[in-house]
């Protein structure tokens, strides 16, 4: 029987003697919860954030005022500040952000409801990708969790490039997490990374 993702990033965060991190907007807190679905999680999680408002995104995660005015809460810049900001807050090594628009009101032509942007920190570097959902509130939210898991997975335990997973793959890589990275880079290939 397969494993829940969640499981599967619990054990190679503990395998990896690593911490996390999550910093939350339009998922109110919905990441951290499957996360915390995992057995042996509480080795790796401590806290979490739910930043709803710009102004716990600006108190609690440090983003700045300046990226909140020029480019809004739903935004890469946003997301990018929202996990590195959670990972230090937490002196974690590695972070999952989400802000976006899960509707029905507050789209525009330029930023529409579905619109999502997922940050994932590794110790270091960050990655954000963008997201496009469609669906009621409630399924906006839930394909967020499920888009964002994964892309914490590739993005902490995989290179970014599919050729860069194939090769590292080919040549001595752990057979199962190699087709598990594989897999969802093809999964969620269509998301762009900014």
């Amino acid at each position: 029987m397969a494993k829940e993702i969640e499981q599967e990033i619990a054990e190679l965060l503990i395998r990896n003697h690593m911490t996390v991190t999550t910093a939350e907007s339009c998922t109110g807190g919905l990441v951290a919860g499957r996360l915390i679905n995992a057995a042996g999680i509480s080795a790796a999680y401590r806290q979490g954030y739910i930043t709803y408002a710009n102004e716990a995104k600006h108190k609690l995660l440090g983003v700045k005022n300046k990226t909140l005015r020029k480019h809004g809460a739903v935004s890469r810049q946003t997301a990018k500040q929202m996990a590195k900001g959670a990972a230090a807050a937490a002196k974690a090594d590695a972070a999952i952000s989400v802000t976006g628009i899960a509707g029905p009101d507050g789209g525009t032509k330029e930023k529409p409801v579905g619109l999502v942007y997922i940050g994932c920190y590794v110790q270091g570097k960050v990655t954000v990708k963008e997201c496009h959902f469609s669906g009621s509130r409630s399924e906006i939210r839930q394909a967020t969790v499920e888009s964002a898991l994964p892309r914490y997975l590739i993005g902490a335990f995989a290179p970014t490039s599919y050729h860069k997973i194939n090769k590292r793959c080919t040549n001595g890589g752990n057979s199962g997490e190699c087709g598990r990275y594989i897999f969802l880079y093809r999964k969620h290939a269509m998301m762009r990374e900014v």
